[in-house]
């Protein structure tokens, strides 16, 4: 039986805020909502904010974008290399909703559709056949049997343009570092160190048990070493305890209710 392990990570501190066992035969996309409405709810629970969701491209999808944007959030997850705004030479116009062709004809939008292979919303754009007719490059743009042109883009085209502004922004370069030297050296130290690499028990409820007591031995372990360093105004010191406490308690919380035990750990 093979799990899928997905956790979020605080910045600042590299914290793990949430961890979770899903079957591996999902997909990472198809897993992000849950994690966001579990993780902004247990945030804001104690007075934090989250504002920006930094993933890698196996999260990206237009649903996703209009999810976070629906929840407040900023996206910094870089699309997958198939996404296109619509055919190579042809220009959206945004406020009537249509494309220019290379020769300057409208291919109006049409229809709102979903699509049967991937399961997600599209727009379908479509000339009428006496535009394409005497179209000098009609043999190149149509190919040999179409008799006007015809395509599809993603039904969430705007929500995907605006998180790769956001992406290709400064902000979103550091963002991406980010991530790179926040969440992958995590996921490192449990599978090297704290023995997540197998686990070797079966059924969700299981999995979860073993990701719970890893997340909550290195977030121990992380505040230990944070405690031994003296912080010359002793905010920081305070703020992360604060956060750790919460972040333990929520992560016990969960592991009990999957274990079904009664007992009560105090860590005030």
């Amino acid at each position: 039986m093979n799990y899928l392990s997905q956790l979020t990570v605080d910045t600042a501190h590299h914290v793990i805020t949430d961890i979770r066992a899903y079957h591996a035969d999902g997909k990472d996309n198809q897993q992000l909502p849950d994690i966001v409405k579990r993780v902004q709810r247990r945030l804001w629970k104690e007075g934090l904010v989250f504002e920006n969701c930094v993933a890698d491209t196996g999260y990206s999808s237009g649903e996703n974008y209009a999810f976070l944007e629906g929840r407040g959030l900023r996206s910094f997850i870089p699309p997958h290399g198939t996404y296109k705004g619509g055919p190579t030479g042809f220009v959206y116009n945004e406020e009537q909703d249509h494309y220019l062709c290379p020769q300057g004809k409208v291919i109006p939008f049409t229809k709102v559709f979903l699509d049967a292979r991937t399961g997600t919303k599209k727009k379908e754009y479509r000339a009428r056949k006496h535009v394409c007719i005497d179209c000098p490059i009609r043999s190149s743009c149509l190919g040999k049997s179409a008799q006007e042109k015809k395509f599809s883009v993603t039904f969430y085209r705007e929500e995907y343009e605006r998180n790769i502004a956001r992406v290709e922004s400064p902000l979103g370069r550091y963002m991406k570092g980010k991530r790179q030297s926040t969440v992958e050296p995590v996921f490192g130290t449990l599978t090297q160190f704290i023995g997540l690499r197998k686990i070797n028990t079966i059924g969700l409820k299981q999995a979860n048990k073993v990701m719970h007591l890893a997340a909550i031995a290195y977030n121990l372990k992380k505040y230990l070493k944070f405690d031994q360093k003296r912080s010359k105004s002793g905010a920081g010191q305070l703020a992360l305890a604060v956060f750790l406490k919460s972040v333990l308690e929520t992560v016990l919380a969960a592991f009990k209710k999957s274990s079904g035990s009664n007992s009560i750990l105090d860590m005030s």
